[in-house]
């Protein structure tokens, strides 16, 4: 291989060792060439390096080219073939091997995407991946829409209000448009859900940001009448509410009614828990028991708890671990086995069952919540509670 042709076809030869399409005397070629020289085995381990086949740009003019071959050059330790005055034809041949090499580039990203799916499916047969964007959107007519398969842009139009799916991630609602609610009738209303693995964030018409976690749901109108704006939530949720003093912000959980005008705050109302909490980052919020009518008036820090039937105050809360799920964390603070696994169970979309007596101990530590599940139980296993994953349930044993 001499010349620019050694380019041509060396590439030719690399596109199909990845590929798994060398014939006998291809082999033989190839193993020729790797043994006249320690440069040419470093060559080929560049060549073949799975981050080389993303890294290669687009030809589409002269100038690109020669920009290409630079960029490869300096990869690789290739060097240009000569271009006598006048003859133009080394260098479209030198093009034509540059096209091949990012063959390659094409080459390495299918075999090693294959391969990544491999240890993707492997894994998944013996650990449980973490949980990511995902819900339903149920318009007002009850049309559903899984937002983790639709396309960016708009979705929907309802009372002039554009529902699109943006590039960075949340649902964002826009317009101007002209509420006529009563106070039996607010309009259409959407519901947001996310399954358990599931956790998304929504932009509501006039400003409010809420990021909704896993196995939760949110009820709100299109656009908020006049006077008041009301939402309903079960589950978890974190809120910025956009500040309008003329319209306070009313959000209803099954054991609780929480009002602010403007402010950051976290709700976990769980269902499956034993209390529902609300927490206090910015501004303040008055928490109403909705059985008892107890009232507490929460400022940044604090907490209210509530059981069913006591509605209590928390003066020093410890707000990172109230909002830890939303900066993408798991953190336990003398916290029950029991509690953690329901946690887990929802995040990795599992079910969850122990065998042996559950253990009293409480456990604190924090980790990320975008790892395998098996990682979580390392923070665990030091107090010898072994855990076994079937499918996709967690068997605890102690």
């Amino acid at each position: 291989m001499n010349n620019y042709h050694q380019y041509f076809d060396l590439a030719e030869l690399i596109a199909k060792h990845i590929k798994n399409e060398l014939s006998a005397e291809e082999t033989i070629e190839l193993e020729h060439w790797l043994e006249r020289s320690k440069h040419n085995r470093e060559l080929f381990r560049k060549l073949t390096d799975e981050t080389f086949a993303g890294q290669q740009p687009e030809l589409s003019s002269v100038s690109e080219r020669e920009k290409a071959w630079e960029k490869i050059a300096r990869q690789t330790g290739l060097k240009k073939p000569g271009t006598a005055p006048g003859n133009k034809r080394p260098f479209f041949s030198y093009a034509a091997a540059i096209f091949l090499l990012l063959t390659i580039g094409l080459a390495i990203n299918r075999y090693f995407d294959k391969r990544n799916q491999v240890k993707l499916l492997a894994l998944r047969q013996t650990d449980i991946l973490p949980g990511g964007n995902k819900a339903i959107l149920t318009l007002a007519d009850g049309t559903k829409i899984i937002l983790d398969a639709a396309k960016y842009g708009k979705m929907a139009s309802q009372q002039n209000i554009e529902i699109s799916k943006t590039q960075n991630g949340p649902l964002v609602y826009k317009g101007k448009g002209v509420a006529k609610a009563t106070e039996n009738n607010i309009g259409p209303t959407n519901i947001l859900t996310t399954p358990r693995g599931g956790q998304y964030e929504v932009i509501l018409q006039d400003g409010t940001k809420i990021w909704l976690n896993a196995g939760s749901s949110i009820k709100y109108p299109v656009m908020f009448p006049a006077k008041e704006r009301h939402i309903e939530l079960t589950g978890e949720a974190y809120f910025e509410v956009a500040k309008d003093a003329a319209k306070p912000f009313f959000v209803k959980t099954p054991g609780q009614t929480v009002e602010v005008l403007g402010t950051h705050f976290n709700i976990n109302g769980y269902t499956d828990e034993k209390t529902a909490k609300t927490t206090l980052l910015e501004g303040s919020v008055k928490v109403t028991n909705n059985t008892s009518g107890t009232v507490i008036k929460l400022r940044p820090g604090q907490q209210a708890t509530e059981n069913g039937k006591e509605l209590k105050l928390i003066r020093d809360a410890d707000i990172n671990e109230a909002v830890a799920w939303k900066n993408g964390k798991f953190l336990f603070k003398d916290t029950d086995l029991q509690a953690i696994m329901r946690i887990l169970a929802r995040w990795y979309n599992v079910d969850v069952e122990y065998q042996g007596a559950v253990t009293d101990r409480h456990y604190t530590g924090r980790i990320s919540r975008n790892v395998p599940v098996s990682q979580v139980f390392e923070i665990l296993k030091t107090s010898g509670i072994n855990f076994t994953i079937n499918r996709r349930k967690i068997i605890v044993k102690s």
